[in-house]
C-alpha cells in the first residue's frame, strides 16, 4: 500500500488529515479549519518534528491562526495550514510531488502556499500534481515573493504601536530589537532604518545579522539575549511560541509587534504581557500582508490593489489596540472576538 491516511478529528475544526507516502518518505498533516469565507488558503512548512504529536499541535494553532488572520484582513479565505514532517535539507521531488497529490484530495478546499522552510523550487515540484497552489514565484499571474507586502503590514503596525504609547506614529529615534532577520525580517529593518530608528538584531545565521549589521547600523547580539534589550519595541520575526512564562519577564521593551505566526505559547502569556504593562499586536493582525499577496493573486494579482490592503493593516491594528485600552482585555481576545465575528458573518468587510 503506497498511501495512509488518517482523518483526525478536533472540534472547531472542518477536516484534518495525515497522510504517508511509503515510496517518497513524504509524512505531512493537512489542516484546514474553516471555509466560511473562502477556501482555506495557508502556507506549507517543513521541520524536523520530533513526532506526530508535535506537528499537529503546530498544524492546529497555524491553521486556525489564518481563519483569523484571513477575516480581519477583510480577504475571502478561510483558514487552512499544512506540515511537511522531516528534515528540511532530505526533501526531495517525489516528496514534494507527493504532497501535492495529498493536496489535490482536498479538491480544492484547501490551497497551499509557501511557509518555512519551502522556497520556490519547492512549489513548482508541488504544483506538478496540484493546481491548488499559490505563491509560486516566476509562474504567469504569479504574485511573487509575499514577504516585502508583509513586511509592509508589521511596519504599518508598529506605527500603530507607537501611536498608541507616544502620541505619534513617527518612528525616529525608537529602538526596535528585531528577532529574525530573513526575508521579513530583512525587509522590516530596511524599512524602520529609513524611519531612523535604532535595531538590535539577532539571527541564527550570522550571515544575516552582518548584513543587518552593515547595510543599518544594527547591533547584533546572541540569540537568547535579545529578550534582555532595552527597546521600545520588541518584533519577534522567527518561531512561535517564544513568547511565555521564561522569555516575557524578561523583556525591556514598551510593545510587542511582529510577523512570527503564534508568538504567545500560551493564551495565559496574553495576560502576562498585559500585566507586564507590556502592549502586545497581535501576530495574527500584524502579518497579514503575506495572506493579502496571495489572495490577490487568487482573484487575478493586482500590485496596487495588495499594496492598499496591506497599507489597512495600521487601520485594524489601531482599532484593535484602540478597542483593547476601551475595553480593558488583551488585545489578542479583541482580535479574536473581531475574526469570530467575520466568521459567523462572512458578508461583513
Amino acid at each position: 500500500m503506497e498511501w495512509t491516511k488518517e482523518e483526525i478529528k478536533k472540534e472547531g475544526y472542518e477536516k484534518v488529515v495525515y497522510a504517508e507516502h511509503k515510496p517518497s518518505g513524504m509524512r505531512g498533516i493537512i489542516s484546514v479549519h474553516n471555509t466560511a469565507r473562502g477556501p482555506a488558503c495557508g502556507g506549507l512548512r517543513m521541520l524536523p518534528y520530533g513526532n506526530k504529536e508535535e506537528a499537529l499541535y503546530d498544524v492546529l494553532r497555524l491553521s486556525q491562526g489564518m481563519s483569523y488572520k484571513s477575516a480581519l484582513a477583510g480577504i475571502g479565505f478561510g483558514g487552512g495550514k499544512s506540515v511537511l514532517i522531516g528534515d528540511p535539507q532530505k526533501k526531495t521531488p517525489a516528496m514534494l510531488q507527493a504532497f501535492g497529490q495529498f493536496v489535490e484530495t482536498f479538491g480544492g478546499k484547501y490551497i497551499a502556499a509557501k511557509d518555512m522552510n519551502i522556497d520556490t523550487h519547492d512549489l513548482a515540484e508541488v504544483r506538478k500534481t496540484t493546481n491548488h497552489i499559490l505563491g509560486a514565484e516566476g509562474q504567469p499571474g504569479s504574485g511573487g515573493d509575499p514577504s516585502p507586502l508583509t513586511a509592509v503590514g508589521v511596519f504599518r503596525s508598529i506605527e500603530a504601536a507607537a501611536e498608541m504609547l507616544f502620541d505619534s506614529r513617527q518612528l525616529s529615534g525608537l529602538t526596535v530589537a528585531i528577532q529574525g532577520v530573513g526575508h521579513v525580517g530583512y525587509d522590516l529593518a530596511k524599512r524602520l532604518h529609513r524611519a531612523g530608528a535604532r535595531l538590535i538584531v539577532t539571527d541564527i545565521s550570522p550571515a544575516s545579522t552582518e548584513r543587518a549589521k552593515k547595510d543599518f547600523g544594527a547591533v547584533v547580539v546572541d540569540g537568547d539575549a535579545i529578550y534582555d534589550q532595552t527597546c521600545d519595541i520588541y518584533a519577534p520575526c522567527a518561531r512561535g511560541a517564544t513568547l511565555n512564562v521564561k522569555t516575557i519577564p524578561r523583556l525591556r521593551c514598551r510593545a510587542v509587534v511582529g510577523c512570527a505566526n503564534n508568538q504567545l505559547e500560551t493564551e495565559q502569556d496574553g495576560f502576562r504581557l498585559m500585566e507586564r504593562g507590556v502592549l502586545y499586536a497581535p501576530d495574527f493582525v500584524v502579518n497579514s500582508g503575506g495572506i493579502i499577496n496571495v489572495f490577490c493573486e487568487y482573484e487575478g494579482y493586482n500590485a496596487a490593489r495588495a499594496n492598499t490592503l496591506a497599507e489597512k493593516i495600521y487601520d485594524t491594528t489601531r482599532e484593535i489596540l484602540r478597542r483593547a485600552a476601551s475595553s480593558g482585555k488583551p488585545p489578542f481576545i479583541v482580535a479574536e472576538e473581531v475574526a469570530k465575528e467575520r466568521i459567523r458573518n462572512p458578508a461583513l468587510p
